[in-house]
């Protein structure tokens, strides 16, 4: 597979270095504004873009990839207030793309189960018929602790608020019931953790990235996969179907 590399940081360094090792080509790389016109030619050439670049040109950097015709995998977080119409553009247009907040494999299994969790920790309104019923959850408050390297520009992390919603959708708990803590130390590739607390215990979830690998390979492992995906808007949750 040809990939155009759009953003070209920590994160795009370690994609190129993924795909060349599962035996894709790196056809160019693009990160910054001029890129977009010096390097049509080569873009032109690519099946693929895999995108991990800022919140302020993420939105830019997927309708140039429209434009071009070229399939997306996006990885960039902190655009969200767009999301909806970019999505739209994406499905009038008959383009292709694929965003997740997390690509790692492994933060991607503990969604789902936050997502079990959450419904066993379920909180709701005894108010019907049901009122004598025991909700569990209702003993517990629910947080999410989110820790990454100082060079993060988005806070709360993309993968915090994900959990934050799956625990509102799964759980019935409200968003602002579920308090999120950002902390920025160091060159923390990425610690999510999930509390549930009360008097009697204390439950946790956590995933902890050792380093960006996890990230690129799932970033690649799903441009593989969009490659025949055909048109649309797609997640995560789609390769694990």
């Amino acid at each position: 597979m040809k990939i155009a590399l759009i953003g070209y940081g920590k994160m795009g360094h370690a994609v190129e270095e993924t795909a060349l090792q599962r035996g894709h080509t790196v056809v160019c790389t693009v990160d910054n504004d001029a890129e977009w016109t010096s390097k049509e030619a080569l873009l032109r050439q690519a099946e693929m873009a895999v995108e991990f670049s800022t919140p302020a040109t993420a939105v830019d950097n997927l309708r140039r990839c429209f434009a071009l015709g070229l399939p997306v995998v996006s990885g960039t977080t902190g655009w969200d207030a767009s999301r909806d119409e970019v999505e739209k553009e994406c499905r009038a247009g008959g383009h292709t793309m694929l965003t997740a907040s997390n690509f790692s494999i492994g933060m991607n299994i503990m969604f789902a189960l936050n997502r079990q969790l959450a419904r066993l920790m379920r909180v709701g309104d005894r108010s019907g018929a049901n009122k004598s019923e025991r909700l569990v959850g209702e003993d517990y408050s629910a947080s999410i602790c989110e820790t990454h390297h100082i060079h993060k520009l988005d806070a709360p992390s993309g993968t915090a608020i994900t959990l934050q919603n799956q625990i509102v959708e799964c759980g019935g708990r409200k968003a602002e019931s579920i308090p999120i803590e950002s902390i920025r130390e160091g060159e923390v590739p990425g610690t999510h953790t999930v509390t549930y607390d009360s008097e009697i215990d204390t439950i946790t979830l956590t995933h902890e990235a050792h380093s960006r690998k996890g990230l690129a390979l799932g970033a690649v492992l799903a441009a593989e996969w969009l490659l025949g995906a055909g048109s649309g808007v797609y997640t995560m949750n789609d390769l694990f179907v």
